[in-house]
């Protein structure tokens, strides 16, 4: 059979840009077929306009509290209607890079929801009509739709925001409840409460962060942004109704929550249902595809990456699958992804960022006889003269019988920038006693990785 092209990407994200470029490089002839706008979940509705209102809210906070270092910010007032019209324009005019680079190396665009029709072959649907504008086929597909929120099945769900949602308002509220306890709600939780809306932030379990280090998430709850806030511990929401303009949230303990919106923050799935897959018997791994090491499905001509597949859903590994991938098809290299100690970060006010294996994690897989901690908690100088002074924490998990360094985890300003060359001495091997002969850079928050001793 005669295919149009060697390569159709379904799926105009992070992981499916890097694999559609990468394969192009290679002189495929390739396709990328996207119902949005080209970015996917990182550029358009994630990381980047995200870190954009963290920004924001950063600036706000720092002219707030910084009265003890003279600078006074009576009259300074926020607009957030320009402040959301200002991240649109950089959304579009990075959606329009992106694009442009695809057409550099003469990848073809379909705009439309891609919907198989054969292991080879899909059609493409205008998303409004729902009508079939081209059929399109190819030797090898790619999937990289990645993921969309979770919505809860509760009465009046219908009346509340998800993630995708923040970025297309017009102001903020004055009021928000946020459900979820995960990074995402976190995140949105900073920002709203440093930009001056009042949140409450309803959570199922007993603490913020489930997954993290257990210390990470004690310090975030400590800081001063989340004394702030309104978090509600053990509960989950049952309904919403509207009254009078606002959302009235009911609780399962029957306490209920007046605010202007709500949030709905609890994760998010693989978008896989448009693509219908069902026809094809592509094997399962829970609500992923299962994929093999070469990001091959139970179909030999149809691939994954990204957040569809049960590995690190990061926007940096995504990019990593994408290009291993057309490294490997199209230009027979023998490569891999390596998973091990991949950096992560949670955007709120301060940061938290980690990589490795949490202290919890270490005593599960070696026990705790084996297993060292090395910790400072401090006052960072930046925040000597303001009223409201938020900790630094770093931490050090150590294997006591190796010496070698299992985990590092931080919470505080720039923790994200160091963690990254954190991770790059964990890739190679490091041990404690490589941290204690480093030179500390003083006067600096990272010089407390290498003054920790036992």
């Amino acid at each position: 059979m005669e295919f149009q092209f060697d390569l159709i990407v379904v799926g105009a994200g992070s992981g499916g840009m890097a694999a559609a470029k990468r394969a192009a490089s290679y002189g495929a002839k390739v396709a990328i077929i996207e119902v949005n706008q080209i970015g996917g979940t990182c550029v358009i509705r994630g990381c980047v306009p995200k870190k954009l209102l963290v920004y924001a809210a950063k600036s706000k906070k720092n002219m707030d509290s910084s009265g003890g270092y003279g600078i006074k910010s009576e009259g300074i007032s926020f607009e957030s209607n320009t402040l959301l019209k200002n991240v649109r324009e950089e959304v579009f005019r990075l959606s329009n890079f992106h694009r442009n680079s695809l057409n550099k190396l003469n990848v073809t665009i379909f705009e439309g929801l891609g919907r198989f029709t054969t292991q080879n072959e899909l059609e493409i649907i205008c998303p409004k009509t729902k009508k079939i504008l081209k059929k399109v086929s190819s030797k090898k597909v790619l999937i990289s739709v990645g993921g969309k929120p979770k919505k809860l099945n509760i009465p009046g769900i219908e009346l509340a925001w998800t993630s995708d949602d923040i970025f297309e308002l017009e102001k903020f509220p004055k009021s928000i409840l946020i459900v979820g306890g995960g990074y995402i709600a976190c995140e949105f939780a900073s920002i709203f409460s440093n930009l001056g809306t009042k949140v409450t932030q309803v959570i199922r379990g007993q603490r913020l962060l489930n997954g993290f280090d257990e210390d990470l998430s004690a310090c975030l709850k400590e800081s001063p942004t989340f004394t702030e806030i309104n978090i509600i511990s053990n509960t989950q929401l049952k309904s919403i109704k509207g009254v009078n303009g606002n959302l009235e949230s009911t609780l399962d303990s029957g306490d209920k929550i007046l605010t202007n919106n709500i949030l709905i923050a609890t994760g998010r799935e693989p978008n896989l249902l448009p693509l219908n897959l069902d026809f094809l018997n592509l094997k399962m791994d829970g609500k992923y595809l299962y994929v093999d090491q070469l990001n091959q499905t139970s179909n030999a001509n149809i691939f994954a990456v990204g957040d569809i597949t049960n590995r690190p859903n990061l926007t940096p590994v995504a990019i990593e699958q994408g290009r291993v991938f057309s490294d490997n098809f199209f230009n027979d290299q023998k490569r891999k992804v390596n998973y091990e100690n991949i950096p992560k970060a949670v955007f709120t006010i301060p940061e938290i960022s980690t990589v490795g294996l949490s202290e919890e994690r270490a005593i599960e897989v070696y026990s705790k006889e084996n297993i060292k901690v090395f910790k400072c908690k401090f006052t960072p100088m930046s925040n000597t003269f303001k009223e409201k002074k938020s900790k630094c924490m770093l931490k050090i998990v150590v294997n006591s019988i190796t010496d070698k360094v299992l985990g590092c985890h931080m919470f505080g300003e720039t923790s994200s920038e160091i963690i990254q060359m954190v991770s790059i001495a964990l890739n190679a091997g490091i041990t404690k006693k490589d941290f204690d002969i480093t030179m500390a850079l003083h006067p600096t928050i990272s010089e407390e990785f290498v003054t920790m001793y036992g």
